[in-house]
């Protein structure tokens, strides 16, 4: 039998355009196409390409210090609030809290929050199945990297999978609007950076090396240690609980993603804000949102309880008694 025609990817333009505009009400390619649209990856391959303007731009300690920080800004704001809040609710905030870091997650350049989490239910339903978008399993290592968010299949954001966060305008916004937070990160950071090389020249900075270490650099950090734990925490590590999936733990990941490595406790127990199970399992965006519960910002955050940290073994029932007519006859010497 002859296979069935591959589905036309959309044209150069439009994968543009839905790029930057994507939108669930208009016209969108085919929903089971998996294969990566190349055009769609252009924005995505340039923002690596922007990581070599280091060489024209020179270093300086603060272009240094601002990409270290927005690096650990952003990282705790997907793992704390796109992921455990947004994703599994294991915590409650302040509406006005819930979209500050909804914005600040729209500038990892990681899309919408909607998005994100609707996602990410998906995978928790679908883990390392033929469903699960990026599951090395299935699809391969660089797929579940990055190849599986440049697919048409990944393109739109399922609100029936989010309706608890769907209901706020707000995040339907920045969910349509995500590449609106990036780019004013970009020119804030290139403003800020003329500002400190008309100001105070000494520092040895400007808007073009604020820009490369502060937005490019930083971001692909950010990238590529939240995108190991759809990769490499299902490839590497060590698995403390029988899970249906493939998930791991890494020390590695978890001090990268300030906690998402502990992958197999999070699989085996979602409902934790928690991830590391055990005090000696560093979990910075837990220690983290412990504190911002001391100042009211966050609160309910959910433990882990000791019957699932520990779960007692299954004890094997006892065997039921040989009737006496099933027992083997003795043999008698002769």
């Amino acid at each position: 039998m002859n296979e069935a025609p591959q589905p036309a990817q959309p044209s150069f333009f439009k994968s543009l355009y839905l790029w930057f505009v994507p939108s669930n009400d208009q016209e969108l390619p085919d929903e089971n196409d998996e294969r990566i649209d190349w055009y769609r990856a252009i924005p995505f391959i340039g923002m690596h390409l922007g990581c070599f303007l280091v060489f024209f731009a020179g270093w300086s300690w603060l272009a240094v210090s601002v990409a270290a920080f927005l690096y650990a800004l952003r990282v705790f704001t997907l793992t704390g609030f796109y992921h455990r809040y947004f994703s599994h609710r294991s915590f409650k905030t302040w509406r006005i809290v819930q979209f500050i870091f909804a914005v600040i997650g729209c500038s990892s350049v990681q899309r919408g929050p909607l998005w994100w989490a609707a996602h990410h239910r998906h995978h928790h339903v679908h883990s390392d199945d033929p469903e699960d978008l990026h599951s090395p399993r299935e699809k391969g290592i660089l797929y579940s990297h990055f190849g599986w968010f440049l697919s048409p299949k990944a393109l739109k954001t399922n609100y029936k999978i989010i309706p608890d966060f769907a209901k706020y305008p707000e995040l339907r916004f920045l969910d349509r609007w995500d590449l609106l937070v990036p780019i004013a990160l970009a020119l804030a950071l290139f403003g800020f950076g003329e500002l400190v090389a008309y100001g105070a020249p000494e520092w040895g900075a400007d808007g073009f090396q604020l820009l490369v270490w502060g937005f490019f650099l930083s971001t692909i950090a950010v990238y590529h240690v939240t995108y190991l734990v759809n990769s490499a925490t299902h490839l590497i590590g060590t698995r403390r609980y029988e899970t249906k999936d493939d998930s791991r733990n890494s020390l590695i990941i978890a001090l990268l993603t300030f906690g998402e490595g502990w992958h197999n406790n999070h699989h085996y127990y979602p409902n934790s804000t928690r991830q590391g199970f055990y005090w000696w399992e560093i979990d910075i965006t837990y220690y983290i949102l412990l504190f911002m519960q001391l100042l009211g910002l966050v609160w309910n955050i959910k433990e882990v309880p000791d019957r699932i940290r520990e779960p007692k073994p299954k004890v094997a029932a006892d065997p039921a008694p040989v009737p006496p007519e099933a027992k083997p006859a003795a043999v008698l010497p002769t």
